[in-house]
């Protein structure tokens, strides 16, 4: 091909990369260079990047077992790891010499990474933390290595049809993935069902149906370091592929029903589990990635040493949430049936093996199984947790004797509940160390959710506040605003991000903070076009970009930011020449199939912009869009962009939050509730630089307890009366009036559970002084400069490092 233009001197790196891209092209991929497509020569440029990291991989792994360290084995049932190839050319230091390798080669790198589909192996933030975290896990050259399951779909493509949300099959594997080493050797039997039978002292579980788990592994690159770790998938396969007999027969989908349904394990992320099936297909996948993860994690250990005596020694399980919790029973069940431990050992070397995270307060959101469930898929398992849990409120009954209704409370088994399985409380009982991840979250914790455990064992709770890999969120995110930070502060921020500290010394620079401006306003053009060509509307690049991006969640209260929404609406009509500030007010974020409201509420965001963006007497003053499809390729075209960041959850509701981090960290001002993470980062960037508004975690409790009344708001403020009566009146939905009756009746007769209607006023009075700040772009801007250099503590290389000192205790390999 005729390259558009060509360096001058091009370096034997740059011609040695255009030959092994051709190479690939030609004889893996197997295309001639004249007829090859985008994704074809896409696929020769990761192959020919993935080369290069390999031989970084060897050297760890050989390190690793070299230097018998003791590992970290992180389990989660997401990682939303995000386009890989231009993560591993920063990584490799590579992304200027692969651009000039394949603009001589007539193609554009930019245009290639574009081609690469999202992974579809998570849905939101626990996915994003999971990948931050092996990605720090990998710069600081810790040994680690994370356990999840290779989904063939993610949870689902969301299309927006008539306003409605529409579910299509996210097949993420259409083009296959290059990145991946397949493991046809790696393979392990996972098992369902059966019966037990007891023979003396001993269990044996028999009659089971299997499925094998394969496995897949994916090189995670730290960044400029020969540092590399593994995240290792597991694919369903059937025991047996197909019953030849049948299909000789002709009966061709009896052949193969016993190999979909095994199959189904690791088909889809989140199956929706309003039904039976679909929780019993949750349960197996939880038991899935656990049966295969702990095999391997053991059978890696005994060929390294021979040995079982030194596991809590080598080994630390880290469970990213609840849906790991299984690996505890399952452990146990292995050391106990298979490798002939006693009971006794066997719980005590899980005790010093497994931590857990914990993510969430709300009861709703803790994974409960019935006991009926559990003891028809896994009896073995269920076996080992009423031993665990009998073990366990026998040793407490020692202490606190005939204490009824605390052993209630602590017990693993719900009794109260239609007896269900608490895997929380499992988890809190035998891991070392539970962690929260915000400082708020996890004293909340402590004080509510796990109290009886907290004052049984007060040395077993800590906090690890979140925090997000700064080389996606910002260098490969926001080349723009790297570029200011590489001029002014060098690019050593990358691996330290307290360096962003130094900015401030600039913060009365006139010329530096216009050149912070101008980054900000590349990136909201670059919004701006994406928008006007995926979506047909025109947007002015100088208005206010007030975004709120994440999953469709009551608690997450994106119907709060409707309602601010249809109230600057309201004010705009009635005074039309009035000195409005223009604002983009933008969504975008998936409701979980079977989640009717967080549905409903994405139609009437799409109806209030169908009527506010066609609204003649508003023109450019006010925009609403909902981008289709939120992934992490969207965010990081969306985050930059951003100059307002909505973090409006119930206070108490929110975990931590680490959109909350990427946008500050981007330069965008925050208006959110004193929930969740917002808190640590109004102590590190001053109260004077985010908005906070709304009732505090103890206001929300007390309105609780004193009896909240959402219709006196409704009836007190005329403002929010006039914005429920028109949703509830069909002002936005004219060919149906009715269609959001039930909204204003959840927030206005059924109690308003997240309290939107008692932070209405403080949020709308806030937005207010959102708009007098951006009239004046200069100080605007110097606040931007101040949350951008106040975000050093919110790297999740810092949160991984104390994960490492505190529960891991994992020290780095030396290379």
């Amino acid at each position: 091909m005729n390259a558009p233009f060509s360096y001058s001197s091009p370096t034997l790196s740059v011609d040695a990369l255009k030959h092994s891209i051709a190479y690939k092209l030609m004889f893996t991929i197997g295309k001639d260079p004249a007829a090859a497509n985008k994704h074809e020569w896409l696929n020769a440029a990761l192959l020919a990047i993935r080369d290069r990291m390999v031989e970084r991989w060897l050297r760890s792994n050989r390190a690793q077992l070299s230097q018998d360290v003791r590992q970290v084995y992180y389990l989660s049932m997401e990682f939303l790891i995000g386009r890989s190839l231009s993560n591993a050319l920063l990584a490799l230091g590579m992304y200027e010499d692969t651009d000039m390798a394949l603009r001589e080669m007539g193609l554009d790198l930019a245009e290639l990474i574009e081609e690469e589909n999202d992974p579809g192996l998570g849905n939101g933030g626990l996915g994003r933390l999971a990948a931050c975290f092996l990605d720090s896990l990998a710069t600081l050259g810790l040994p680690g290595r994370g356990y999840g399951i290779r989904y063939d779909y993610g949870m689902f493509k969301q299309n927006i049809i008539d306003g409605c949300q529409a579910e299509s099959p996210d097949y993420w594997l259409e083009y296959g993935n290059p990145w991946e080493f397949q493991r046809y050797n790696t393979r392990y039997k996972v098992r369902f069902g059966g019966r037990l039978q007891h023979e003396g002292s001993r269990v044996r579980w028999v009659e089971t149906e299997e499925v094998l788990a394969t496995a897949f592994d994916q090189i995670i690159p730290g960044y400029d370091t020969d540092a590399t770790n593994t995240l290792r998938l597991w694919g369903a396969q059937a025991s047996n592929e197909i019953n030849l007999g049948k299909f000789n027969q002709g009966d061709y989908f009896a052949a193969v029903e016993d190999k979909n349904h095994s199959e189904n394990v690791s088909r889809v992320l989140y199956p929706d589990d309003s039904t039976y099936s679909g929780r019993e297909l949750r349960l197996r996948q939880e038991y899935f990635l656990v049966s295969a993860t702990v095999q391997d994690i053991l059978n890696r250990h005994w060929i390294m040493h021979q040995t079982f005596d030194n596991l809590s020694d080598k080994i630390a399980i880290h469970l990213n949430d609840t849906h790991p919790v299984l690996a505890i029973p399952e452990l146990m069940r292995v050391l106990v049936d298979d490798h002939k431990f006693g009971w006794d050992d066997a719980f005590e070397v899980a005790c010093q093996v497994f931590s857990y995270t914990n993510h969430t307060l709300m009861q709703e959101a803790l994974e409960r199984w019935p006991v009926d469930m559990m003891g028809k898929i896994l009896p073995r398992h269920l076996q080992i947790i009423f031993e665990i849990n009998d073990y366990f409120l026998k040793t407490i009954n020692e202490h606190y004797p005939d204490d009824w209704d605390l052993q209630s409370r602590i017990s693993i088994i719900d009794e109260s509940n239609g007896r269900q399985v608490r895997m929380a409380w499992l988890a809190v009982v035998v891991s070392h160390k539970v962690n929260g991840v915000s400082d708020l979250h996890s004293n909340l914790m402590v004080q509510s959710l796990f109290a009886d455990f907290a004052r049984l064992f007060p040395g077993r709770f800590c906090n690890k506040t979140n925090g997000i890999t700064p080389r996606r969120w910002l260098a490969l995110a926001n080349p723009s605003l790297s570029s200011v930070l590489d001029d002014t502060i060098g690019k050593t921020w990358r691996t330290d991000l307290s360096q962003l500290e130094e900015l401030k010394q600039y913060i009365d620079y006139p010329a530096f903070i216009q050149r912070i401006a101008d980054a900000k306003l590349t990136n909201k053009k670059r919004l701006a076009q994406y928008i006007a060509q995926k979506m047909d509307l025109v947007l002015d690049p100088n208005a206010l970009f007030d975004v709120q991006i994440k999953r469709i969640h009551e608690y997450k209260r994106q119907l709060l930011n409707v309602l601010q929404v249809i109230t600057r609406y309201n004010r705009i009509k009635a005074e039309p020449q009035g000195n409005w500030v223009p604002r983009v007010c933008i969504f975008a974020g998936k409701a979980a199939s079977a989640y009717y409201m967080a549905k409903h509420i994405i139609h009437l965001i799409n109806d209030v912009a169908a009527v506010i963006n066609n609204d003649p007497q508003v023109k450019n003053k006010l925009k609403v869009v909902f981008i289709p499809n939120y992934s992490v390729s969207l965010a990081q075209i969306i985050i930059p962009a951003a100059d307002l960041s909505e973090q409006i959850s119930t206070a108490g509701t929110e975990a931590s939050g680490t959109s909350n981090m990427k946008f500050a960290l981007n330069g965008a001002l925050t208006i959110g509730t004193l929930d969740g993470a917002n808190v640590e980062m109004r102590q590190h960037m001053g109260e004077e630089n985010i908005f906070i508004f709304g009732n505090t975690t103890e206001q929300v409790d007390a309105l609780r307890r004193n009896g909240y009344n959402p219709h006196a708001f409704y009836e007190q403020d005329q403002a929010l009366h006039q914005v429920l009566t028109q949703i509830a009146t069909g002002v936005f939905s004219p060919q149906e009036p009715g269609r959001y009756r039930n909204i204003f009746d959840s927030l206005v007769n059924l109690g308003d559970h997240y309290q939107l209607l008692a932070d209405y006023r403080s949020y709308v009075d806030t937005q207010d002084r959102v708009d007098d700040l951006y009239r004046n772009h200069e100080e605007w801007t110097r606040k931007a400069l101040l949350n951008i250099s106040s975000m050093g503590f919110f790297s999740s290389d810092r949160t991984v490092q104390e994960y490492a000192d505190e529960i891991w205790s994992i020290k780095p390999v030396q290379l």
